[in-house]
């Protein structure tokens, strides 16, 4: 990748910042991108994912970090968005020098970046970071920080999916729905045990054939083969792996009447398969605000952390999806523009209050 496509991928996102992490000796090869500042610091998990390239990755870590730009926005969070991604197979070239070579990296930004944990790092990699910097949260509670924040992000897609239920249906009970849920980690499990709780009937699908095992027998859902998982006929529609699989081919086999999960960025051109999803007459709850559950916790933590709060916090999900939802059909807009207009309108009105010295 030339230096001007950087560039123009920079404007074309609007970044504030690509900061490139290399150390030979540890073997890190790390892209930190920080996208908007405006809010606060910018925020966001890092990453640990083996690239095809690394044009691939640069993309990846810009759209997640524009991502969290608008997650803090819309959850009404003084933070900015930003983003880490480490190159490379977890399994193999994750180590305790590698994690703290990167907490260096971070604290050389004096606080524009705080990282947390996210794909394939955990909270032991974060206590090796914090060995580095301050600037990192997800810490475990025994050190005073909020533990595992996928639980609460799973019940900010739970909040989400309700409130998208309550605009489809009429309800926000979800007892005898029907929902397929893709990708059962951390946060697919915890949503799976919140739905199961309100008797839904669920499908499942995912790579991990213990997993689904484990959720077969545990809360009797019906377990389908990878893709399959686009053509079941359900209710609702839960993402919880990688983002960009609501593309042409993808859209074209749902059955569903909802979309809402914990995958980021699941649009694969949000002005494109948006307004796809509109003219197949399913509603689509916006990714990053349904999402921010994991946000809103770690955010706790880095202002004194209150678990309690960190769950009110994103119950509201509930609320904003439904305003979402409103503001789409009477804008006549797809539901990620409607809330991406939301979060962006937030941005500029605190842009003015800080322009001033």
């Amino acid at each position: 990748m030339e230096n001007q496509e950087i560039f123009s991928m920079l404007a074309t996102y609007d970044h504030e910042q690509i900061v490139f992490c290399n150390d030979n000796a540890t073997g890190l090869k790390a892209i930190i991108a920080i996208h908007n500042t405006v809010l606060g610091p910018g925020l966001g998990g890092t990453r640990i994912w083996n690239y095809k390239n690394d044009a691939e990755a640069i993309n990846d870590v810009m759209r997640l970090s524009r991502g969290m730009t608008y997650k803090a926005a819309i959850s009404g969070l003084n933070l900015g968005g930003a983003k880490a991604v480490i190159i490379g197979d977890a399994t193999k070239i994750k180590t305790e020098a590698l994690m703290r070579k990167f907490g260096r990296f971070v604290e050389n930004l004096n606080g524009k970046y705080i990282t947390a944990e996210d794909v394939n790092t955990t909270t032991r990699d974060m206590e090796y970071v914090q060995m580095e910097t301050s600037h990192v949260v997800g810490l475990p509670e025994s050190m005073g920080g909020g533990g595992d924040p996928s639980p609460v992000t799973a019940y900010g897609v739970y909040m989400g999916m309700k409130a998208s239920a309550k605009n489809v249906f009429g309800t926000d009970s979800l007892a005898g729905k029907k929902i397929a849920v893709q990708g059962i980690g951390k946060v697919g499990g915890h949503l799976l045990e919140f739905l199961h709780k309100e008797g839904a009937e669920l499908v499942i699908a995912d790579i991990n054939e213990n997993v689904l095992s484990h959720y077969a027998s545990t809360l009797g859902a019906k377990v389908v083969a990878g893709n399959d998982i686009y053509s079941q006929a359900v209710d609702i529609f839960a993402p919880c792996a990688l983002g960009a699989i609501l593309n042409d081919a993808n859209i074209a086999q749902l059955k569903c009447a909802v979309i809402a999960g914990a995958a980021n960025n699941q649009l694969a051109e949000e002005d494109v398969h948006g307004p796809l999803l509109i003219q197949k007459g399913i509603t689509y709850a916006p990714d990053f605000l349904i999402n921010a559950g994991g946000l809103i916790n770690v955010y706790q933590e880095h202002i004194g952390y209150n678990r309690e709060t960190a769950y009110r916090k994103a119950e509201h999900i509930y609320d904003v999806t439904l305003e979402i939802l409103k503001v789409s059909a009477d804008e006549k807009i797809h539901t990620q523009k409607a809330a991406t207009n939301l979060a962006e309108k937030r941005i500029q009105d605190i842009a003015k209050v800080r322009a001033t010295y």
